[in-house]
Parts: structure tokens; C-alpha cells; sequence
């Protein structure tokens, strides 16, 4: 009886989160109660989050690195990347809470120093794109981000998150996929 409960409980799952009836923090807790039946994988909803988060602290970096080079007349590229950070903290920190829901169903002994990790590995990433080109190059190359992300909406950023680009892989499988 007990395996036939939980495997309706994993189809309604497995349903909802098909139907995106459910808000992404809801699916993750879900799963968190049933982690025998998907362990080591992410699932679309924690790809997803690691993505806006691996997105988010790339912006942190580029606002940084070329905020003396921003075009005159324009808002300082750092102080764009923190009104952008601001107007969207409850999204951020809706991932940040997924991340270590993972972590924490993964049975990391410390879920928060995971997910500081993980952030600082890839802030680490782009800058050393940045160490790796002239200023104006890598400004001019990445800088477009921030101009575009200032004006984006919350559904905006997560569909931009829930894209995945080869190059820039989740660092853990889907869970069902191959």
C-alpha cells in the first residue's frame, strides 16, 4: 500500500509539474518528500534554478568589471544590476531556496555553503573571461546583458533560466533525460 501511495504521489508530481500548475517552490518541496524516487539529478524546476542563479551572478561580474566604461547618459552598469537584483530579489531568492532544497534532499551537510559555492564558481568563471580579454572587449561583448536585463519581466528571466545552451550545461543531469 505504501509503495502504490507513493507512486501516485510521484505521478501527481510528475502531472503537475507537466501542467506547470504548481509554483516552482511548491514542486521542489514536493519532490523533497518523495527522494528516493528521483536522487542525484536535478529536476527542470532545479535546472532551471541553478541556470537564474549561474545567470544572475554572471551579471553581478560583467556590472562590476564595466561599470566605469558605461555610455554617457546611461545608468552606471553596477547600479543597473542592483535596482535589476532588487526588482526581482523574490524570484532570486525563490531559486536560491530550490538550490538548497536540492542540497539538502542531496544530503549535503551544509546546503548554504553549496549554494555559496556554487555562486562563487561561477562569478569566478566569467571573470576570468574578463582577466582573459581587454576591457573594452569583454565590456563590449557582455555588457548588452545588463542593458537588456534592466528592462526584462519576471517571466522574462525564467525563460531565459529554463534555457539550457551546450555551452552552459547544467552541472548535473535532468532527471529522465539522457
Amino acid at each position: 500500500m505504501k509503495k502504490i501511495l507513493q507512486l501516485a504521489g510521484f505521478c501527481a508530481v510528475l502531472l503537475a509539474s507537466a501542467q506547470g500548475a504548481m509554483a516552482a517552490e511548491d514542486r521542489a518541496l514536493a519532490i523533497t518528500v518523495y527522494p528516493t524516487i528521483i536522487d542525484g539529478c536535478y529536476t527542470q524546476v532545479e535546472a532551471e534554478a541553478e541556470q537564474a542563479i549561474r545567470i544572475h551572478s554572471e551579471l553581478m561580474v560583467i556590472g562590476l568589471n564595466c561599470q566605469h566604461m558605461t555610455p554617457a547618459g546611461q545608468k552606471n552598469l553596477y547600479q543597473s544590476y542592483r535596482e535589476f537584483t532588487s526588482r526581482h530579489s523574490d524570484l532570486f531568492a525563490r531559486y536560491e531556496r530550490t538550490m538548497l532544497g536540492y542540497y539538502a534532499r542531496t544530503k549535503s551537510t551544509n546546503p548554504e555553503a553549496k549554494l555559496n559555492t556554487m555562486r562563487t564558481e561561477f562569478a569566478n568563471k566569467i571573470a576570468l573571461d574578463s582577466a582573459r580579454m581587454r576591457p573594452d572587449l569583454f565590456c563590449g561583448h557582455y555588457m548588452p546583458r545588463i542593458q537588456r536585463v534592466s528592462t526584462m519581466q519576471k517571466t522574462d528571466i525564467q525563460k531565459w533560466a529554463a534555457t539550457f545552451f551546450p555551452g552552459h550545461p547544467p552541472s548535473q543531469p535532468i532527471c529522465g533525460q539522457k
